[in-house]
């Protein structure tokens, strides 16, 4: 039986966050075969949390499970997840775009309609574009 041995700056359980795939594969081998999980945490020095994940995981991805997403659908959530922000970035930066444009803006001014001088004209609005200003009212 082949076994893993792990160097001491390996061994620190807290600051290792990545295990080879070989060593993973080894280890969920080894629980599949009827090895304890915490013997296997014990004699690699691994998080027995740790190797609960990966046999989950393992059992998902071979179909034994169905209580989870299967190591393929997470990659395509995550490039789903990354691509909706990319998306909404573009959008955001698109709209700031639109509206610091002077061409096009659209700028309300609310003005009485001549009210003032007896006239009985509703208000109306001023449209800032390219071909300068006009005044429209809702008449």
């Amino acid at each position: 039986m082949d076994t893993f041995h792990l160097t001491e700056k390996e061994s620190t359980m807290a600051k290792r966050s990545h295990y080879p795939p070989e060593f993973r594969r080894k280890i969920i081998d080894l629980a599949h075969a009827g090895r304890g999980v915490s013997e296997l945490a014990r004699e690699f020095q691994v998080a027995r949390q740790s190797i609960v994940n990966w046999v989950k995981q393992d059992d998902r991805d071979s179909g034994r499970r169905t209580d989870g997403l299967t190591s393929a659908e997470q990659a395509e959530m995550t490039k789903l997840r990354r691509r909706v922000r990319e998306l909404e970035t573009e959008r955001d930066i698109l709209k700031k775009a639109a509206a610091d444009s002077t061409d096009q803006r659209n700028t309300p001014i609310i003005f009485d309609g001549g009210a003032a001088n007896g006239s009985v004209r509703p208000a109306g609005f001023v449209v800032a574009g390219k071909g300068g200003t006009r005044i429209s009212s809702s008449e």
